[in-house]
């Protein structure tokens, strides 16, 4: 499977064009509605988030609640965009030019490397397409990557394991128990102490113009073995995992199992011992490599987490330099939050589904979804004998 996503932030939508998902798969709008609703929640979202009502529109690949085997098109209208219509315009508008026109980059964000690549010297041609706004449409894409990993019993859960310098005790509780408990909290930690001194952070960042970043996990279950590969570098399964969290806006950092922690660790302290039984076949005693080992899936829950650093956007913004004048100056301010991490964990779990969705896919290729479910059924059952 491929998808593109296309908008700007203050544009009139986010599209998403999908190919490759097999047909007579049930898509559900509410379902992905739900996921969007989920990335729009969180302490210490900014007043975009009371703008916006995130709602899907699917106009094309899906006939009467099933896919078709055509590619899918996503629509996430932007209701901000009556307020920007003029600035945003396709075509020329007289005297908009220089409306909301950006020429003080903000250190961190895309501003300045890109208005320098593409020849820009308007900024905002470069900050409406580089804003978070577009992880909406890519948490719509995951949600119907999660429709296609539940007809195999495939899960994906997430949580918030640190915010700034407020780190959760870790919890070992079942994948069920870890989304309810995530989904209950504003700030989607199930550590109730770290979660009052995080919403404590938080606010206080807002009440100095600041931003906090922290550290978000993701989990898979029900994945079975073998999917991705060692023979090529680029088809290894961590390393897309890898990628795809980087590629969430903000996010600097990755680790998948027990990550860097293995750097301080002895070998007999960081491998799964391998184990066997004749229910389930072989399995592994303990989960530090995070499922995966040698670009594939082992059959364990696949773990991965991601570290988001702060939002670039500052009520009270660091020093920066007109590009017009050449002279320091505060940088642009736009419209923010002060923690988005709560978001990103949403996020994270989307595009981890879909890079689980796409190696479902390219392990067990299938135009329709009956013949897929099928040679999983018949792919699970050689695992278990061998």
């Amino acid at each position: 499977m491929r998808y593109l996503t296309a908008g700007e932030s203050h544009g009139p939508q986010l599209t998403a064009i999908i190919e490759g998902v097999p047909s007579n798969l049930p898509i559900s709008v509410e379902a992905i509605n739900e996921q969007l609703a989920r990335r729009q929640k969180g302490h210490g979202r900014g007043r975009r988030m009371q703008i916006e009502k995130d709602q899907v529109k699917i106009l094309s690949g899906v006939r009467h609640g099933y896919t078709t085997g055509a590619p899918i098109t996503l629509v996430v209208e932007n209701r901000d965009w009556t307020h920007w219509q003029g600035i945003m315009s396709a075509e020329p508008v007289e005297g908009a030019e220089e409306k909301r026109r950006v020429s003080r980059p903000r250190p961190g964000h895309a501003d300045l490397n890109g208005a320098i690549k593409y020849h820009q010297r308007d900024m905002r041609n470069i900050l409406e397409r580089s804003s978070a706004r577009e992880t909406t449409i890519r948490v719509a894409v995951g949600a119907v990557a999660r429709q296609l990993l539940a007809a195999f019993g495939i899960r994906v859960g997430g949580q918030v394991l640190q915010i700034h310098d407020v780190a959760a005790k870790r919890e070992h509780v079942s994948l069920d128990e870890l989304i309810e408990r995530s989904e209950e909290s504003p700030v989607r930690c199930l550590d109730k102490e770290a979660e009052r001194r995080m919403m404590e952070a938080i606010d206080k960042a807002k009440e100095d113009g600041d931003s906090l970043g922290g550290v978000v996990e993701v989990i898979v279950d029900g994945v079975p073995t073998g999917l991705g590969t060692h023979v090529q570098w680029d088809r290894k399964l961590d390393g897309r995992l890898a990628q795809a969290i980087l590629s969430i806006q903000a996010f600097k950092g990755v680790e998948i199992g027990i990550g860097f922690e293995a750097a301080g660790l002895k070998g007999s302290q960081v491998h799964d011992e391998i184990i066997w039984n004749e229910e389930t076949g072989y399995s592994r005693k303990t989960n530090r490599a995070g499922g995966l080992e040698g670009g594939m899936t082992t059959g364990m829950p696949v773990v991965v987490r991601g570290v988001m650093k702060p939002i670039p956007t500052l009520y009270k913004p660091l020093m920066s330099v007109d590009i017009d004048s050449r002279e320091a100056f505060s940088a642009s301010i736009e419209r923010s939050d002060s923690c988005a991490v709560p978001a990103a964990s949403v996020v994270a779990e989307a595009v981890v589904a879909w890079e689980i969705a796409n190696a479902m896919c390219e392990k067990f290729p299938s135009d329709s979804l009956d013949d897929m479910v099928a040679n999983v059924r018949e792919y699970r059952a050689y695992t278990e004998k061998f």
